[in-house]
């Protein structure tokens, strides 16, 4: 396989990581929308536009400005280019939280309205990190050298941890535990959005170690000390778990 795959069309070349990134918005929200066709919401319409809008525009800042804080040099030389062109899930998914939660205590609303999210968030970060595969070294989700029987050959003779993959194995079990969980037990009110960012969170946190991030003296990346602000804001999770499950 040659890296980075490109679809060819005539004359016309698509980049695989563009149309699995394209999929991954189109069909996480046609799930979405699937799913709440199929439930019973206690957030009208309306809110939910507006938590959606929320969700989007904390999203798109989050993810940006965290990604140009991965690297001091891009801070060097802030540019718009550089601005758009570093973007991070991490950062995504913790600035899409602010702007829901912004939102929601401004429109008056106090039911979760994350629970819904889940599933097909899941789904669209299995697709989005499919791309990121295809796209080799261009999209810089790749892992350090390895000499791991299953380390791959990005396209420049130096093999490397395939973390974008670690992290399609790391979701797909993600869900299953998450559907296991729910087949057994009773889940509180925004419990399995939290289960959700807290294991990413971890997840995160510790895949970084294998990746070519720029990590500070101290011994941590950006990355890592966002998780950590992440996991911090979630602690409950770990100190009272058992409120995790609904009680009747």
């Amino acid at each position: 396989m040659h890296f980075p795959l490109d679809l060819h069309i005539g004359k016309l070349t698509l980049p695989v990581h563009f149309i699995c990134e394209t999929l991954s918005f189109f069909i996480g929200y046609r799930y979405y929308a699937y799913l709440r066709k199929h439930t019973t919401d206690a957030i009208s319409d309306h809110n939910r536009l507006l938590i959606f809008v929320g969700a989007a525009a904390g999203a798109f800042l989050g993810s940006h400005v965290v990604g140009i804080l991965e690297n001091p040099e891009y801070i060097k030389h802030l540019s718009l280019y550089n601005f758009m062109a570093n973007k991070t899930i991490v950062g995504g998914l913790l600035g899409g939280l602010i702007g829901v939660e912004l939102v929601k205590n401004i429109i008056g609303v106090k039911t979760s309205s994350g629970d819904m999210m889940v599933y097909p968030l899941i789904l669209a970060m299995i697709i989005g990190r499919t791309g990121c595969f295809f796209a080799g070294l261009e999209d810089g989700t790749y892992g350090v050298v390895s000499t791991l029987p299953w380390a791959i050959n990005f396209g420049d003779g130096v093999y490397r941890h395939p973390t974008n993959l670690y992290e399609i194995l790391f979701w797909l079990m993600l869900w299953l535990a998450l559907a296991s969980v729910s087949k057994k037990h009773t889940l509180a009110d925004g419990a399995k959005f939290k289960l959700f960012m807290v294991s990413y969170l971890l997840f995160r946190f510790f895949i970084e170690f294998i990746k070519p991030a720029y990590f500070y003296s101290f011994g941590v990346s950006t990355i890592q000390l966002v998780c950590l602000g992440g996991l911090l804001y979630y602690y409950k999770v770990f100190t009272k778990p058992l409120k995790l499950i609904a009680h009747a």
